[in-house]
């Protein structure tokens, strides 16, 4: 018995060490390198670190790279517009895909997404490309445009 409990507590141990929340998930993913710079701008890395549980609908790299580099460049210096756009991707709860349902959903900003399932999944005018990353906080859903509060 005490080796069948110890087995078990070691198991645990090793999942918990496994264990990533939103923002290591995004960072080990390799894709979201300008998303992670951002959130540390805007001092959200924490938040997404927290408890949650949140949906993160995140732009990669390459979704960044369509901002022209002095608007972004802009966008990185000014805390309070980041935060509201970042924040504007992020939708408290835990929403999986074969959950997703079409029309407006509250983000942690306060402003409604439009969710679209017409022919594949739309947040706003973004495209879903992949779905269900699962943090131990959250899940990631990856969309290919930044998002914009209106």
């Amino acid at each position: 018995m005490k080796k069948l409990v110890a087995g078990a507590c070691i198991a645990v141990l090793a999942l918990s060490a496994q264990a990533k929340d939103l923002v290591d998930t995004a960072v080990s993913a390799g894709q979201f390198n300008t998303l992670a710079a951002a959130l540390q701008a805007a001092d959200l890395v924490q938040t997404l670190k927290g408890p949650g549980p949140f949906t993160v609908f995140a732009p990669t790299d390459e979704a960044f790279s369509k901002i022209p580099k002095a608007d972004l460049d802009a966008l990185l210096k000014d805390k309070a517009k980041l935060t509201a756009v970042l924040t504007y991707h992020v939708v408290p709860g835990k929403v999986l895909a074969q959950d997703v349902r079409a029309g407006k959903v509250k983000t942690v900003q306060g402003s409604d997404l439009t969710i679209d399932t017409t022919a594949g999944v739309k947040v706003d005018a973004a495209k879903v490309v992949k779905t269900d990353i699962v943090a131990d906080n959250g899940v990631v859903h990856v969309i290919d445009s930044v998002l914009l509060p209106r």
